[in-house]
């Protein structure tokens, strides 16, 4: 069968991330295709694209937050995502934990800080821009936390996360979540079915 390259474009401070990285496992066992994860920064894609959060954007429209939370509820339902909380934090800069995301993937550690980080945000409720917090949850799962915060200063790390970003909005991204299969470009957590799709169509080849 050919080869599949499926890209998910994520930040952490997107709660339908966090729910597109709850149920991206079952669509890679279904199709046997795995998903390459990076690291994006949402506030760099805002600025660059002048997009704004949905709280900001569609804030004063009535009726539409709630019909948005409407569809959260049922897309938490259909896929039995247990344990997620909105963060009483949110928003939360989370300029430092994607620089985390960028070192983790060069030390090695990137599936644990990425499964770890997305809990910390969605789940337990952290404050994931306080350093001292930061460091707590890392530590918590086994990882070095001190040491992630010194690598989240280095200038390598900083840049990547800066091409990463660019690269997003050069190649039409405007948000988090964003997937690209062979290039071919979806929004948003309802859009998976749709990725899926793509992904078994050419499967098949």
């Amino acid at each position: 069968m050919p080869d599949v390259k499926v890209q998910f474009l994520f930040d952490f401070g997107s709660p339908n991330a966090y729910l597109s990285h709850k149920v991206i496992p079952a669509i890679e066992e279904r199709t046997g295709v795995r998903f390459e994860y990076v690291p994006v920064l949402l506030g760099g894609l805002f600025r660059l694209t002048g997009n704004r959060s949905p709280a900001e954007a569609f804030g004063g429209i009535k009726n539409k937050p709630e019909y948005d939370m409407l569809e959260m509820r049922r897309f938490i339902q259909r896929h039995r995502i247990a344990g997620f909380r909105r963060n009483p934090h949110f928003p939360v800069n989370t300029l430092q934990i994607m620089r985390g995301a960028v070192a983790a993937q060069r030390d090695g550690t990137f599936e644990t800080y990425v499964d770890t980080v997305f809990a910390d945000m969605w789940e337990h409720e952290r404050k994931m821009d306080d350093p001292e917090v930061i460091r707590a949850a890392l530590d918590a799962a086994g990882l070095d936390g001190a040491q992630m915060l010194a690598r989240i200063a280095d200038t390598e790390v900083k840049a990547q996360l800066l091409a990463n970003t660019q690269d997003a909005f050069e190649r039409g991204a405007f948000g988090s979540p964003t997937f690209f299969v062979d290039g071919e470009i979806y929004f948003g957590k309802d859009r998976l079915r749709d990725v899926e799709e793509e992904i078994v169509r050419r499967r098949a080849g």
